[in-house]
Order: C-alpha cells, then structure tokens, then sequence
C-alpha cells in the first residue's frame, strides 16, 4: 500500500502540537501575570508547562527511582520525561519527530531552505561525527549529575527554591531574552534553513537520550531487498541523512521515526515500519499510537495526582 499520506498525517500532528504548545505559553503567562499582580488568580496553572522542564523531568525521575517518590513540586515533568521515554522505546523517536515544537520548526524551515536553494548544505562526514558528539556530552553531563547524586542531594534540588520558580525563570528568559540569547536563536533558526535540523543532530541532548533508548526499540523501518530498486530516494529525503537504501533494517540512534522514507518510496511495501522484524504496522495505527501514548501518560498523571504543582501563587510572588 502507498504510504504518501504519512507526511501530510504528520504535519498535521505538528501542528496541533504547536498550537497546544503555543496555548499552554499563553495560559502560563496569563497565570504569572495575575499571580504577581495579587489580583485573583482566574486562570489555573497549566501543568503541561513543565514539559519545558526537561532537567527538571530528568532529576525528578531519577529521585522517584530511587526511592524519593515523584516530587510534588514538579510532577508533570517527570510524567512527561517518563512518557517521552517509553515512547521512545515503543515507537522510536516520534516524540522529535511527530511532538516536539522545536524539531517541527526547524524541519519546516530546512524545507523552506531547499524549497528555494534545491539543496541543504552537508557538512563534511568527520566534521560531522565531532559535532553530533556535542550533544552526547551535554547529555552525559546531566545523566551523570542525576545518577551521582543522592538522593538527599536530589531532593535538596527539587525542594529548592530555584526549582520551584523554574517555570516562571524560563518564560522570563524568553519573554525578556538577553542580546546573546537572541543572537544564538537567530543563529540557529538560520542555519536549520541552511542544514537539516542543526539543534537537534548536534545540541539537544534530550533528542541523544531518546536516540539511545530508541536503539532498543523493536519498532524500525525495514527494507525488503529483493523489492528495492536502490534509486536512492530514501537516502535523499532522510532528515538524519541515513543510509537506507543499504540497510536492511534502521537501527541508528538518529532515526527520527519520521516515516519520510517510507512515505517517499517508490515501490510499494519496499520500506515498511515493522516491529520485531515481523508486523507491518500503517501510518494511521502509528500515529494513533504516537499521540495516545503521549496522552494517555499525562491522563495517568493526572489520574494519579501527579500533575498539578505545591507551589503556591505567593512562592511565585516571593522569589520572583
């Protein structure tokens, strides 16, 4: 069966994932700016605002697993950095590429790139290799702090009171940005028009975590050998520039799940997201899975009272 509707499914999940983004910003600020006014706080605080708290999810998860329990200063962070995970594991990367607003961004803007130049810039192969170790740094960073650290130590961090307010420091960031935070974003919403998706193949160290996880997943796109023609397209429109065509099945750290080389095919069932090698699973079943599982581990926080934060409005006025 053709795939072609993969792409058009995808985008639109982007998008909705976007605009929930873009609506939960909003409900946030809408929140703070009462809060600080002291006036009465007619809009609640929207738990979903701690997916921006990767770290936070990060040590928080690791704390619960050590037997700390999930902290109740940030839980949703730690039931969506969870969540993240296990899909991950299930289905790949589909959180960078189906969910993730910053990795739907800079795909809409490589797009733009080649739209109008025909081409994005590659980086030489070793230069390429020395960069993306970049992330993996960053990420190993904050997985050894999180493991190194006792418990003790972690809860003294979640308890803080810079953890409390975290939330409300990143939206200043971005509300009241410095020269050099507008410098680095300008940098590299220009050079993902130039490249595919430079933030996530060399910088963001969540994306290296779930690439890692994701080598586990019994979910990849297979190639039929004796279907395929080698014309190449696969390895034309991958955004990770992996090797396709001669693969037998992807098992690399930088597959995106993205479908892009299924969907782009040129021979029916030549390519095909299969798991464990075996059942062929349909665009529609993956993305029902993507966005029900995402869902469905914020449902089960919130289920749990594992969502809704202990900060009150007056910590917020405190140390704001």
């Amino acid at each position: 069966m053709s795939y072609r509707y993969v792409q058009p499914l995808r985008t639109l999940v982007q998008i909705c994932f976007l605009f929930l983004s873009v609506w939960i910003g909003i409900r946030f600020a809408s929140f703070i700016a009462t809060v600080l006014a002291g006036a009465e706080t007619t809009t609640s605080r929207p738990g979903g605002i701690e997916a921006f708290l990767p770290i936070s999810g990060l040590f928080g998860t690791v704390a619960w697993l050590k037997g700390g329990g999930i902290n109740p200063v940030h839980p949703a962070a730690v039931v969506i950095f969870a969540t993240i995970v296990a899909l991950a594991f299930l289905l790949r990367r589909a959180f960078c590429g189906w969910i993730c607003p910053v990795g739907a961004i800079s795909e809409w803007l490589w797009k733009l790139g080649f739209h109008n130049f025909r081409r994005n810039l590659v980086l030489p192969k070793p230069l390429d290799i020395v960069l993306r170790g970049i992330k993996y740094l960053i990420m190993g960073y904050f997985i050894y702090s999180a493991l190194t650290f006792s418990l003790d130590a972690l809860q003294g961090f979640l308890f803080s009171d810079y953890h409390a307010v975290s939330d409300y420091k990143l939206m200043t960031l971005f509300k009241h940005p410095s020269n050099i935070t507008l410098i680095v974003i300008g940098m590299l919403l220009l050079l993902s028009v130039i490249f595919r998706n430079p933030f996530c193949r060399y910088l963001c160290p969540y994306g290296a975590l779930l690439g890692l996880v994701a080598m586990l997943s019994p979910t990849a796109v297979q190639r039929d050998k004796a279907r395929c023609i080698s014309c190449g397209v696969c390895n034309q429109v991958c955004p990770a520039r992996l090797d396709v065509m001669n693969a037998k099945r992807i098992i690399n750290a930088e597959c995106l799940g993205c479908w892009r080389c299924v969907s782009h095919c040129r021979v029916q069932n030549a390519l095909q997201m299969r798991v464990a090698g075996r059942q062929a699973i349909n665009g529609f079943l993956f993305a029902l899975l993507v966005v029900g599982i995402f869902w469905g581990g914020s449902l089960l926080g919130k289920l749990n009272n594992h969502w809704q934060t202990v900060v009150t409005p007056n910590e917020y006025r405190q140390h704001r």
